[in-house]
């Protein structure tokens, strides 16, 4: 590496900057990774705002990559960039290049009974079989047969997932990242390579797709205009990181063993284990688990859980209030009045949540929440419940029993939250790191330059660097089933 970036930091530490786009904010953050030493810090933040056009629902992806170039001029001199971002979502390029119109985002109703229509020529059962991808509408595959007959995906000639993207355009070189990948419902979880039969049998074009790249592969240089518009001294490197969140978050769980189950908690709850092989059961699909891969090999078997989204849809319907005082208030309501199912499709779309809430606490015949303390309470024992039936599932179906949870991402500040799932799951929950996924994003670039090894070495440098919290499980778990079997019952 040039001596124009390497050792930016001195000292034998090196910094790295992970772009971590979620949902609802972009974030650009630099950790400084070396002997002993691993700090993350924020340099830029941003909001993630979809827009809603005649069209539909899209991302902004354009006011997202100057969210990154703004954050990249704030990160100062660094060793080399990463990008990750959520799953599924993509653009499509014409011949030349360009971007064909913003992303769709995956709470668009365009594939609305798509996957109905797949499976009458590849049936649910086999899809599950051959990728192990647990059935959510908006999977990549369902997005690319959704988009099918329309005058776009007819110019298309490449197709990016958005992380991808984002570092084409940082690099002008074209990749396919395999944690990211395996989320498309197109990826063998046995091979770690395309499903070639899913995507005939589907009709899809694998070669729309860039070549697969894997964590801590080399994904170019920044380009010229790049280091201009950041002020960047280059060659700066882009290096492959687990460019799925999720995949970059569990990489980041600071855990002593294998006895661990995860839970990543943000606009969704991602719940799971960390195996060494996928599980592709008829079982396993009844009961709605993925599997996407992982570093080293790895795979990550979960559910998908509605999570704080439930919660964020309602501060915004209630006008952005304080949240610690309306956890506050949360914690003095009376536990397990009301509960929902958080993993229910109907609330995926947003708009009126507290109303919707309200109304399936009406039709499962429960105290409807009236006031916002009310209201948060019931969301978060109903994910604090789909936690932990989801730690047991997982458990049952995986034959990997676990001795503590560890609760990663923005939920990992959720104090009444990690208590709740402590005591749901009947487990010691171990708290944090908040910023999991830019931890994990900067650990796979910290490998490339050799500064960390596998798994266990970084995850022992996280434990022993990261603040952390610990919250035993109270009164037992009866309650909690009591409270399940209501919502079996309905």
């Amino acid at each position: 590496m040039s001596g124009a970036t390497a050792g930016a930091t001195g000292g034998g530490t090196k910094a790295y900057a992970a772009v971590d786009l979620g949902a609802s904010s972009g974030r650009v953050m630099v950790g400084r990774v070396g002997p002993g030493r691993l700090e993350l810090t924020e340099a830029h933040r941003f909001p993630n705002r979809p827009v809603r056009t005649p069209e539909g629902l899209h991302w902004d992806v354009l006011a997202l990559y100057a969210g990154v170039l703004d954050g990249l001029r704030a990160a100062g001199r660094v060793d080399s960039v990463g990008v990750d971002s959520w799953a599924v979502d993509h653009g499509l390029l014409d011949a030349d290049g360009a971007l064909l119109g913003n992303p769709v985002h995956y709470r668009d109703a365009r594939t609305e009974g798509v996957a109905e229509r797949v499976w009458e020529t590849l049936p649910a059962a086999e899809l599950y079989a051959a990728t192990g991808l647990q059935h959510a509408p908006f999977n990549t595959l369902y997005q690319l047969v959704a988009a099918r007959g329309t005058a776009r995906f007819a110019a298309a000639r490449r197709v990016l997932l958005v992380p991808d993207l984002l570092t084409y355009w940082l690099t002008g070189e074209q990749g396919t990242e395999l944690t990211n990948a395996s989320t498309t419902q197109l990826i063998d979880p046995r091979t770690r390579d395309w499903s070639r039969e899913v995507a005939d049998r589907a009709g899809i074009d694998l070669g729309l797709f860039a070549p697969l790249r894997m964590p801590g592969d080399a994904a170019g240089l920044l380009r010229p205009e790049v280091l201009e518009a950041t002020g960047l001294d280059g060659p700066v490197p882009v290096t492959a990181v687990g460019s799925h969140d999720t995949a970059s978050a569990v990489a980041a769980v600071p855990a002593g063993g294998e006895r661990f189950a995860y839970i990543c908690t943000g606009t969704w709850s991602l719940a799971g284990l960390e195996l060494t092989a996928p599980v592709l059961t008829e079982e396993s699909r009844a009961a709605n688990f993925t599997n996407e891969l992982g570093l080293d090999g790895t795979v990550r078997y979960l559910r998908n859980i509605m999570g704080l989204w439930l919660l964020q849809e309602c501060l915004r319907a209630w006008g952005e209030p304080e949240l610690g005082g309306l956890l506050r208030a949360a914690a003095g309501v009376s536990p397990l009045r009301s509960v929902v199912d958080a993993g229910d499709p109907a609330f995926l779309a947003p708009g009126r949540m507290p109303e919707r809430i309200a109304e399936a606490c009406r039709a499962w015949d429960q105290p409807v929440p009236a006031s916002p303390a009310e209201v948060t309470r019931c969301i978060l024992d109903s994910l604090a419940l789909a936690h932990r039936r989801a730690v047991e599932d997982a458990q049952r179906l995986a034959g990997h029993p676990v001795d503590v949870v560890h609760v990663v991402g923005g939920g990992a500040r959720n104090a009444l939250l990690c208590q709740l799932t402590a005591d749901a799951c009947g487990l010691p929950v171990v708290a944090g790191p908040a910023e999991a996924a830019a931890l994990g994003n900067v650990l796979v670039q910290a490998r490339r330059h050799k500064l960390v090894g596998g798994l266990a070495q970084t995850r022992g440098l996280l434990a022993r660097t990261q603040g952390l919290t610990r919250y035993e499980p109270r009164g037992g778990t009866a309650r909690w089933r009591a409270a399940e079997a209501r919502l079996a019952d309905r």
